[in-house]
């Protein structure tokens, strides 16, 4: 049965004239597994699907706060704006820090300011919930809300974990990842346990796939043996577009539209509608019962 919290919430959205306030953590323990390439991607594609989004940019390194930002001559800089430092640490309203970046996306920054923000959230009161209560604030305005977590478990990881109803995890194709990923199931369940009772898996996404490599075809079945339905059936290439296209301010979808990896991160968007908007139609029709998490 769906927690309570989460139900409550999809009916006030529904309230809100939206069809689904889902909360998403884009996590994975392990770097260099496309985890921001995917933040961009997936929040773009579903922007241009009509849906409105938020991306919460976790992330000390801030990439998917440059991936999506197009500096013009006459704007204020990014590093005099507001970040999400300010909503967490700071206690300004995350309206305030947030701002529309495209029809239908918008952006909870990071700065710099947000390498501090492990110290400073370890001394304060009900730490691992601070993002939570900042979102439970916004939740109505989005249809989606992304959050770009660190490649590491720590506070703010942790602050990803509580504040969503599900983790998607990006994975390589390749057996270091095979690690990582077992890792990352680990604290998802300790967090569920101790903090989230409705925290699930979203699905598991491989990434930079390569379909001349034996061993990406291996890791692509080994994965879907062992987590048959939770793995994604849209597959991200390994494609030089999504690796060219954040040096440009934007996403590979917007950079190079057929590319394959924006046709991939498209067709990962439509597979995510589906489930996430399918379920809460199931839910409906079923007087307010889901799938379990």
């Amino acid at each position: 049965m769906k927690p309570r919290a989460t139900t409550m919430r999809a009916a006030r959205a529904r309230e809100a004239g939206l069809d689904v306030g889902r909360v998403i953590a884009i996590a994975n323990q392990k770097g260099g597994v496309g985890k921001t390439t995917t933040a961009i991607n997936l929040a773009v594609a579903l922007a241009q699907s009509g849906r409105r989004v938020l991306l919460v940019d976790l992330d000390p390194q801030g990439n998917a706060t440059s991936g999506l930002t197009v500096v013009r001559e006459g704007e204020t800089p990014a590093s005099a704006r507001k970040t999400i430092y300010d909503a967490l640490v700071v206690g300004d309203a995350l309206g305030d820090v947030v701002s529309e970046m495209r029809p239908n996306l918008f952006l909870a920054p990071a700065g710099g300011d947000l390498v501090g923000a492990e110290i400073e959230l370890a001394m304060m009161e009900g730490r691992e919930r601070r993002l939570r209560a900042l979102l439970e604030a916004v939740a109505l305005e989005y249809n989606y809300v992304l959050i770009d977590s660190p490649p590491s478990l720590g506070i703010l990881t942790l602050n990803a974990l509580v504040a969503a109803d599900s983790v998607l995890v990006p994975m390589q194709c390749e057996y270091y990842a095979l690690e990582g990923l077992s890792s990352l199931l680990a604290t998802v369940r300790k967090v569920k346990t101790a903090l989230s009772p409705g925290l699930e898996i979203e699905g598991i996404v491989l990434t930079m796939f390569d379909s001349r490599n034996r061993l990406s075809h291996e890791i692509a079945r080994e994965v879907r043996q062992h987590f048959a339905d939770k793995v994604f059936k849209s597959v991200i290439p390994r494609n030089v577009r999504l690796s060219e296209s954040p040096s440009h301010g934007l996403s590979a979808i917007e950079y190079d539209p057929r590319s394959s990896g924006a046709e991939g991160y498209r067709a990962l968007a439509l597979e995510i509608v589906d489930r996430v908007e399918g379920a809460q139609r199931a839910t409906e029709n079923t007087g307010g019962t889901g799938h379990d998490a």
